[in-house]
C-alpha cells in the first residue's frame, strides 16, 4: 500500500512539472522579444528593446575606424582586433566606415593605409548580418577618407549607386528613428556633404578635433565628444565621463556620441593609438561595472571586445 501511495505521489509531481514546463514553452513561443530581456544574445540584443524606443534613448556600443586592422608601423593605423563581422556578432551596432573614392568605387582606408577591403565587402557583411538578425539595426557612419582619384562622378553619386543595389536595407531619413522603423536596416549617419537630401542623419558639419560640440540641423540634434588628438589621458577621460553624465541626464531626443578613441604623438610626432586605448579600455570596463543602467548614447571605441560591448549594451536592461 505504501509503495502504491508513493507511486501516486511521484506520478502527481511528474504531471505537475510537465504541465509547468508546457506552460513555460507556450509562454516562450508567444512572448514578445521585450518580455524575454534576460534571454538576449549579443547577436540580437536589440530584439529585447521596445519598438517605441528611439535610437537616441539607447546605449549602443560602437567602433571607431571599424575596419582598420592593417598598419605599416605599430600603433599608427590599426584600431580594431575584431573583423567587422565579429564586431556585429559581439553586439556592436554603430560602425565607422571611412571610404576613399578611387576609380569610381569606395575602398576602405585609415588615412593613407588601404585596409584590403572595399565598400562592397562592408555592405555584404552588414546585410548578411541583418538578414540573419532582423530585430537589429546598424548605424553606419560614412565619411570620405584620403585623396580621391580616378573618378567620373562625385562621392555622393557613388554612394547613391551603392544604396541602389539594396534600397530596402537602408534608412535614409534625416530624423533619429525609433527601433520599429529601422529593424533590419542600415541607418545612415552621414559625415559627407550631399546635394540631394534627405540622405540620412546629417552630421556633415563636424568640426575637427573639438572636445564637445553639438550639431543641430533641424531634423536631429547630435551631441559629440571627439577629442582625438589627446593632450593627456586623464584630460580625455574627464571629457568622456562628462558626456556620459550629460547623456544619462539629458534630453532623450538628443543623440550622444562619445568617442573613447584617440592618439598621442610619440617620437618624432608619430601618432600612437595604443597609448590611449590601453589606458581608456580598462577605464571603460571599470566605469560600466559601476554604472550598470541608464542611457549613455553611442560609445565608439578602439579595440573593442565582447566584454566591453556587453557592459555598455547591458545598461539598457
Amino acid at each position: 500500500m505504501k509503495k502504491y501511495n508513493l507511486f501516486i505521489s511521484v506520478t502527481c509531481v511528474v504531471l505537475i512539472v510537465m504541465s509547468a514546463c508546457q506552460k513555460l514553452d507556450n509562454n516562450i513561443e508567444t512572448s514578445t522579444p521585450n518580455q524575454l530581456k534576460s534571454a538576449y544574445l549579443l547577436t540580437n540584443w536589440m530584439g529585447s528593446i521596445s519598438d517605441s524606443k528611439s535610437l537616441s534613448e539607447i546605449s549602443i556600443p560602437g567602433t571607431h575606424e571599424t575596419c582598420a586592422q592593417i598598419e605599416t608601423w605599430p600603433g599608427t593605423a590599426k584600431c580594431q582586433s575584431l573583423s567587422l563581422g565579429d564586431q556585429l556578432n559581439a553586439g556592436i551596432r554603430f560602425v565607422d566606415i571611412r571610404c576613399r573614392h578611387f576609380n569610381d568605387a569606395f575602398t576602405i582606408h585609415h588615412g593613407a593605409i588601404y585596409q584590403n577591403m572595399n565598400f562592397d565587402d562592408v555592405l555584404n557583411t552588414c546585410i548578411s548580418f541583418l538578414n540573419s538578425n532582423p530585430t537589429e539595426c546598424i548605424i553606419m557612419s560614412v565619411k570620405e577618407e584620403y585623396d580621391a582619384s580616378g573618378n567620373t562622378g562625385t562621392f555622393e553619386q557613388r554612394f547613391d549607386s551603392y544604396v541602389s543595389q539594396n534600397p530596402t536595407k537602408w534608412y535614409l531619413e534625416a530624423n533619429i528613428p525609433s527601433l520599429s522603423t529601422v529593424r533590419g536596416k542600415i541607418v545612415l549617419f552621414r559625415r559627407f556633404g550631399a546635394a540631394i537630401t534627405p540622405k540620412g542623419i546629417d552630421a556633415s558639419n563636424w568640426p575637427d578635433n573639438v572636445i564637445n560640440f553639438t550639431i543641430d540641423n533641424g531634423s536631429a540634434t547630435i551631441r559629440v565628444q571627439d577629442n582625438y588628438v589627446v593632450p593627456t589621458n586623464s584630460t580625455k577621460w574627464n571629457n568622456i565621463t562628462s558626456i556620459f553624465t550629460e547623456a544619462k541626464n539629458g534630453v532623450s531626443t538628443t543623440l550622444f556620441l562619445n568617442y573613447i578613441s584617440g592618439y598621442k604623438s610619440g617620437l618624432f610626432g608619430i601618432p600612437n593609438i595604443t597609448t590611449v586605448s590601453n589606458y581608456m579600455n580598462p577605464k571603460i570596463e571599470t566605469y560600466f561595472t559601476s554604472n550598470t543602467s541608464g542611457r549613455f548614447g553611442i560609445v565608439p571605441m578602439d579595440f573593442i571586445n565582447s566584454t566591453r560591448s556587453t557592459k555598455i549594451l547591458s545598461t539598457n536592461f
